[in-house]
């Protein structure tokens, strides 16, 4: 009977708090995917140091761990003082404490160990996803082999038994040290409020919304960071525990708003709800603010990788080598002989007298210039590179200059319609382009931007450069075989050496290192977060349903408890995402704009970064949302006439 009670319990527990048991089930499979990447063959053998991505995996999953173990102590927590009443009474009719105690705990370990085999069986075919998408990253072919990693999956056990151990010893010590007085009355306990008078919470709200203000200003900064957090961490809780009187202040001075529609209803249930449940926002809203940051940063990474190996690459392989006695033969010796090139050419970047067009450049964006003149190339070379690349061919019509530049320099670029004089002429501008051209670092064609002119108005050389276009991808041991010959003592310290299959792959490991584990802690933590505050929302069904009883008996219609109910679901839903918002966005902002010019620009601009940002946060948080106020609607308001 014991156990047919606990079993019955536990099914109930899953269908009252269904979005809890769901967010169990996909953290679960989040954690058993990323578990098994530490595990994986295909991308241990893509890098060497892919020992790293262990690390930070298993660094990453502690911190999932006490997230999720958060999660689960809180809501335990919950639930055991919503049914507290309920344990009481099995006190009254004779079970002793230990009993009750564990009871609770065979309920919340049966629906913990339920979503646990779900979120596993789900996490394998998240996993092949993630899979796919890593070897989609290194150019590897992909076919979906439905397995089960049993290191991956033993790690996920035990992870998961850390957390409801911690969480139901705690429950089970506080049940059998708990009274039956206590049990009956402790669901009508609420948070005890840390401000105590009306007047220093006021007080209080003027000054986070100050300190809110500093902080973000202070967090972007590389020397006033730390500060910056500590200050946005007192503003939020600060915040949250003084808004229950900074609302009313604020309504006490226009009373006309007060009472327009159901203001008045929607911010005085509101503010009850924040006097009770104060220090829990303001945790919700900081975790909310990590969420934006880690989604900001992995996309800023993932933005900063693949943009600069484009850049970086044009060429399948590409060799810059300063001075103009310095040649090419020990790399074109082993070239010939081990790489199957298809197209090559050796040319010169050059120097002109003056440098007009890096001065207008300058006066006009940020632009970390590297030489001190402009640097101009051939036309011979440029259509025959061109033509290596694919791209269309131009032409350079007489007393003429073309300009390739990186896409950011173009909108500045086109209104410059001053003449150059390279070699004693005068030429006029004739055309931009911005194809990727190995623009990137200083030994490529030109630093972010070059000069096409004539061949003959040219004479002092910058650098000299090997671009050659392979019927196969570099491997790795030709790489080598290239970095050693660079790295030998005859060499001179500045050749540059760039291999696109290379830069590709450092790209896509970079991404799997850095981008995805802040991916990862983001989704658990929009998740967790999401999950209490709809528990907390649905917990109020009771309340709801009487409240919007006793206003039909007082005339109000179902249009008006529609929208008085949709405007306190707004309101409760977005007070702790507003916060993070208004704090993420700026730094997201500041962090895309602090790297080299011209990394981040269309798609992968700061502000489409941003919106990416606020989509995929908004996307997750709105079916919580959605789910919440389906229900609430649905078991609140009385039935249409």
């Amino acid at each position: 009977m014991f156990f047919k009670l606990s079993l019955r319990n536990a099914k109930r527990q899953a269908r009252d708090y269904l979005v809890y048991f769901v967010t169990l089930v996909m953290a679960s499979a989040l954690m058993y995917s990323f578990n098994s990447l530490i595990f994986l063959e295909d991308v241990q053998m893509l890098a060497k140091n892919i020992a790293s991505l262990s690390v930070i995996i298993v660094f990453a999953s502690i911190v999932v761990v006490c997230i999720i173990g958060w999660l689960v102590s809180y809501t335990t927590r919950f639930m055991l003082q919503r049914r507290s009443r309920e344990f009481g009474i099995y006190l009254l009719i004779g079970l002793e404490n230990e009993q009750a105690a564990r009871l609770f705990v065979l309920e919340n370990l049966a629906v913990g160990g339920f979503a646990l085999v779900m979120g596993i069986l789900s996490g394998c075919f998240l996993f092949q996803a993630m899979r796919a998408i890593i070897l989609t990253l290194f150019g590897m072919s992909y076919a979906f082999v439905f397995s089960i990693s049993l290191r991956a999956f033993l790690l996920t056990v035990v992870y998961f038994v850390l957390i409801y151990l911690s969480a139901q010893r705690k429950c089970r010590r506080r049940i059998r040290s708990m009274k039956i007085y206590d049990l009956l009355y402790l669901e009508k306990q609420n948070e005890e409020a840390v401000i105590q008078t009306g007047k220093k919470r006021r007080k209080i709200f003027a000054a986070s919304i100050a300190l809110g203000v500093i902080g973000t200003i202070l967090l972007p900064m590389k020397s006033t960071g730390i500060l910056g957090a500590g200050f946005l961490i007192v503003f939020l809780y600060g915040f949250f525990l003084s808004f229950a009187s900074g609302v009313p202040a604020f309504f006490a001075q226009r009373p006309a708003l007060k009472y327009r529609g159901q203001t008045l209803l929607i911010f005085r249930t509101l503010t009850a709800k924040l006097a009770t449940v104060g220090t829990l926002m303001a945790t919700i809203s900081l975790l909310f603010t990590a969420v934006l940051i880690s989604e900001g940063c992995g996309q800023c990474f993932h933005a900063l990788f693949w943009n600069r190996a484009r850049q970086n690459a044009s060429f399948d392989l590409f060799i810059g080598i300063e001075g103009e006695l310095q040649e090419h033969t020990p790399y074109l010796d082993y070239i010939d002989n081990n790489i199957p090139v298809t197209a090559s050419r050796i040319y010169n970047i050059y120097l002109s007298s003056d440098a007009p067009v890096l001065r207008y450049i300058q006066s006009h964006t940020k632009y970390y210039a590297y030489y001190d003149k402009d640097t101009l190339m051939k036309f011979s070379d440029y259509a025959a590179l061109r033509d290596m690349l694919g791209y269309p061919p131009v032409t350079l019509a007489k007393d003429t200059y073309l300009i390739h530049c990186m896409p950011f320099l173009k909108n500045i670029l086109q209104d410059y319609d001053k003449p150059i004089h390279p070699g004693g002429s005068a030429l006029t501008p004739g055309g931009i382009y911005t194809e990727p051209f190995n623009q990137f670092q200083s030994s490529g064609n030109g630093h972010q931007y070059i000069l096409v002119v004539p061949d003959e108005v040219v004479s002092q050389t910058s650098h000299r450069i090997y671009a050659a276009q392979t019927s196969e991808p570099v491997n790795d041991a030709q790489f080598e075989a290239l970095e050693q010959i660079q790295l030998d003592g005859s060499r001179p310290d500045y050749d540059w050496l760039s291999v696109k299959s290379r830069e590709e792959a450092e790209a896509a490991f970079s991404t799997v290192i850095f981008a995805f584990p802040l991916y990862y802690l983001a989704l658990i933590l929009t998740m967790t977060a999401a999950a209490i505050l709809t528990v907390q929302q649905l917990a109020e069904t009771d309340r709801y349903q009487k409240q919007f009883a006793l206003l039909g008996k007082l005339g109000m219609s179902r249009p008006e408890m529609t929208r008085a109910l949709r405007g306190q679901f707004t309101i409760y839903y977005a007070m702790p995402a507003v916060p993070p918002v208004l704090i993420g966005v700026p730094f997201i902002c500041h962090l895309g704009n602090s790297v080299e010019p011209g990394t981040l620009t269309g798609p992968a601009s700061p502000l489409y970064i941003v919106s990416g940002t606020l989509a995929l946060f908004f996307a997750i948080y709105g079916i919580y949302i959605l789910l919440a106020y389906i229900s609430l609607k649905k078991n609140v308001l009385p039935e249409p006439e």
